[in-house]
Formats: C-alpha cells, structure tokens, sequence
C-alpha cells in the first residue's frame, strides 16, 4: 500500500499534485493527510473489506483522495455523475448498497429528495461545506489522525455505466487481495502506467469530469507515478490551449466534440498555438470522424493516441498518429486482454468479416446483481464484450462499425449510425451530428439524422443547407444507407465525456 501517493508524500512532501483551475493547489503531503484521515473516517463509520462508499463531489482533490482513502480501507467506492437528478443518484446509492453517501454541499438541492428517495439505512456525509442532517467531513476528519489506518487492505472501483443505452449498471470485481497487488501500483493505476509512460516527471490535463471512469483513473494513475495533475473545473476550449502551454502539460485526455471546439478556434489562436511539452493527447470515449482526427493531427502532429476500451474495462486497444495515418478509422491493436470476433452463434468470424467484439485473458467482470445482464455481454467461451460490433483487418487492427445496441435494420440492411455521421462530418458546416433509428411502417426502421450546424440559418439557407445535405448523402453513402430524414437541432444529448444519449433520440420517434 506504499507504492505512489504515500510514497511520494514521504520522499517529496511539497511536491505539487493537483492544480485547480482556480490556482488552488496540494501537495502529496496534502493528499496523503486527507487520505489516511478519510479512511480513519470510513473505518469509524462502521465500514469493513468488501463495503461500499458512495460520493457525488465536484471536481478537486477531495475526490482523489477519497479514492485513495477507500482503496486502503478494503472497500468498493462508487462516484455518481454530478449532473445526476436526485432519482438517478438514489438509483445508484439503493443498487450499489452504500453504506456511506457522501455529498458535496455544492449539491445542497438535492440533500432532501435524495434521502427520502433511497430508503434505506446510509450515513449521509456532507463535504466542501454543511447540510442539514449531514454529517460534516472535513468537521469529522479534522480530528482524526493523519497516519495510515492499522489494517490497510486493497480495495476498488465499482463504476457504473453510463446508461447511454439504458439504466446504469455497477460493474463488479472481487477485490485483489494483499498478496496479488504485493508492492506494485493499485489495479486502477497498473495497465495505464506503462500504456502511456506516465512517469514521475509526466503533467497532466484532466479536461473531463473526475466521477467518469478514464478521466478519474488517469488521475489516479499520475499521482500513483509522482506527476501533476491539472484538473479544469469546466472544459473551455481557449482555456485548454492556455493550460497546455503554462503548465507544461506532458499528457492529457480528450473526447471527440472537445476536438471539434478545438478546431473551431478562431485561425490566428490556432497558428499562435505551440505546446512543445505536450507528449500524449490521449483521446477515447466515443467515435472520432476521420476528418476531425486528421486535422487535429495536422495541427498537433503526431501526438495523438486514440484508445478503445470501457468502464467493463475488459480489454483496451490503442493506436497511434502514425499507425493510424496508415489505418485510418481504426482503433488499433489489442493491448490488454486477447481480441476475439464472433457471428451471431458465438463462432470465430473472419478476416475481415463484420461481428460482435470480444476480448478475453483479463479478470471477468460481473454487472453488480444482474446475472443476466452479464450473461447477455458474455459469449459462449466466456469472452466478454462492451457491446460493440466491428472487424479485425489482415494485420490485426480492429475497425469498429458500431454498438450493437444502435444499428439499425432497414428493409434487412444493416446500417451502421456511426458510418453515416463520420461522413456527414466531412460537410464543414456541420459542428456535430448523430443518427438514430426511427420506426417506419414500409421498412421497419429507417435512419433520421440530428444536425447541429456551425452558424444559425436563415429559413432560406436551412432548407438550400438541408438540400445540400440530402444531396451529399446520395453520393457519399448511397440509397440505402442515406438519412431518410435530416433533423436541425441547436445542441445534441451527450454525457461531460461526449457519449452520444442516442436513447433520447430514439425517444422522439416512439
């Protein structure tokens, strides 16, 4: 339980951990205190191995520390989104049986209704502030000693997932034991220390919110390795370029639309730009048009690592500028866990035959008390998936088509969204798309596509624009594969890390 923060805490004490986009900053002296008091604190509340902690904090240490906090304690900690309703937030805390919720009081709207909605015995915690009928963290903390808890153990993340296709769901492992994690980095830190050499000298940029899966265990992972993490209270794309800049940010992590409101800077900010630290702008989450991915590896140059993977977090495929330059539109190859594409029976397809993605050689996971839930993403072999379907090239290389849960069927025709709003990203008007299924009576489903344009419209320039549109995707993607209709809308449903809500799309047409 050495390895990393405490580590650090005790060989540099004054080292610089996290800067805030405020100017606020802590040490590894700071973060290592917090810990060991907060973990003093969770033991105090009645919470041994194999327990659950939950928390809704705002971006900052704190939650970085509470992980940490947990992780020594034994127990499953679970971060609900901050833009959670309070319905949401109950969801999570009853499913994943918390024992302990702890809520910044930055939240306070939600304090009543979210106690009234879970019914069922929790400590509620209140942090960055007082709530009524809270119990106060840092009140609580303050007066409990800054040394390590006397029986440490290993604990772990229990994320949730997004819910992009539908309710979340906890995603469980059994918790490593003393002797598996030995001297070595925390499982939530391991695999990415040396995926992308994030070394002790290494700064990074969190542009995302720290309750979603990679932006979180990125962090972790640099304060596990000695490095800095700056963490934006909010993404701006003109504030991110000054960051990467000032603070000689080494690596940092990107979702897609981030590039798009990159790109859209005006030219003089972009040709002004120079970041000659910036090593890694690591970049997954969701799809990446080609045409976006290109222009920012023009801009950037070969910086750019585009990863695949998941909160089920079993497998990760990553690719770099230069590799994918000569493959674009993949994903890479296979880094972590062995991949596999099956047909329908659950059978090896081909070379470059379209399936169902799987990997296989890392620890199962279990979707926390839904059994058939974790049947439906585990193949006949015991292989398990993210859900998405795609191919594997002659030279290994995955290609993803889409998640299974979207395609849409057609007349009998597979159609894949994520082919057509890569193409339709290629008109330079548009800012952001995405296409969804829309039942139709002559052929069951057909593809309505949802438009956000860089610039308002005139009446008369939206239906020529539309015209336009129409017209490019007979050339570009022919009859079948075509939007059957094309929806101009001001803003489109995406999580802070740019996963597409495309269930609330498919809501319309129902």
């Amino acid at each position: 339980m050495q390895f990393g923060l405490r580590d650090w805490a005790q060989r540099d004490p004054e080292r610089l951990a996290v800067r805030m986009g405020d100017g606020s900053q802590s040490t590894y002296a700071d973060i290592e205190t917090l810990a060991n008091r907060i973990a003093h604190f969770l033991r105090s509340a009645g919470l041994r191995k194999g327990d659950h902690v939950a928390l809704l904090l705002s971006n900052g240490p704190l939650i970085l520390a509470t992980v940490w906090a947990a992780y020594r304690a034994g127990l499953y900690l679970t971060p609900i989104p901050s833009g959670a309703s309070a319905a949401e937030a109950a969801y999570i805390v009853r499913d994943c049986q918390a024992q302990v919720m702890i809520l910044d009081a930055k939240y306070k709207d939600l304090a009543t209704s979210l106690q009234a909605m879970v019914e069922r015995p929790v400590k509620w915690v209140a942090a960055n502030g007082e709530l009524d009928g809270f119990v106060s963290l840092e009140r609580e903390a303050s007066q409990l000693p800054v040394t390590p808890i006397s029986d440490e153990q290993p604990g772990g993340l229990m994320m949730y997932s997004s819910g992009t296709t539908g309710t979340p769901k906890g995603i469980w492992r059994p918790l490593p034991t003393l002797e598996q994690v030995g001297s070595g980095a925390p499982t939530f830190a391991r695999d990415l220390l040396s995926l992308f050499e994030i070394v002790a000298d290494a700064h990074y940029l969190s542009t995302s919110p720290l309750y979603h899966a990679a932006p979180l265990r990125f962090a972790l992972a640099f304060l596990a390795a000695g490095g800095r993490v700056t963490v934006m209270d909010r993404f701006d794309a003109a504030e991110a370029l000054r960051l990467l800049v000032d603070e000689k940010i080494t690596h940092s992590l990107w979702v897609p639309t981030m590039f798009q409101r990159l790109l859209s800077l005006p030219d003089a900010q972009r040709r002004a730009f120079e970041a000659s630290h910036h090593r890694y702008a690591i970049h997954g989450a969701a799809p990446c048009a080609g045409v976006v991915k290109r222009a920012m590896i023009e801009w950037w140059g070969p910086i750019l690592h585009e990863y695949y993977s998941g909160s089920e977090g079993v497998g990760l495929c990553s690719i770099t500028s230069e590799e994918w330059l000569r493959k674009p539109g993949s994903v890479g190859k296979a880094r972590k866990g062995d991949l596999h594409i099956l047909d329908e029976g659950d059978r090896p397809a081909g070379k470059e035959v379209t399936g169902r993605i799987y990997f296989s050689g890392t620890a199962p996971f279990q979707y926390f008390n839904a059994p058939e839930k974790t049947a439906a993403k585990t193949s006949a072999q015991g292989y398990q998936t993210f859900g998405d379907i795609g191919y594997v090239d002659a030279d290994g290389y995955l290609f993803l088509r889409d998640r299974q849960d979207d395609m849409i069927i057609s007349g009998g025709v597979n159609i894949y969204p994520q082919e057509i709003e890569s193409a339709l990203l290629e008109i330079p008007e548009i800012l952001d798309c995405a296409v969804a299924g829309f039942p139709d009576p002559d052929f069951g489903e057909k593809a309505v596509a949802f438009i956000q344009v860089r610039a308002s419209l005139s009446d008369m320039e939206a239906q020529q624009f539309l015209e336009k549109v129409r017209e490019f995707g007979k050339r570009r993607l022919g009859r079948m594969k075509q939007p059957k209709e094309i929806r101009l809308v001001q803003s489109l449903p995406r999580t802070p890390t740019g996963k597409l809500l495309r269930r609330q799309l498919r809501d319309q047409g129902e």
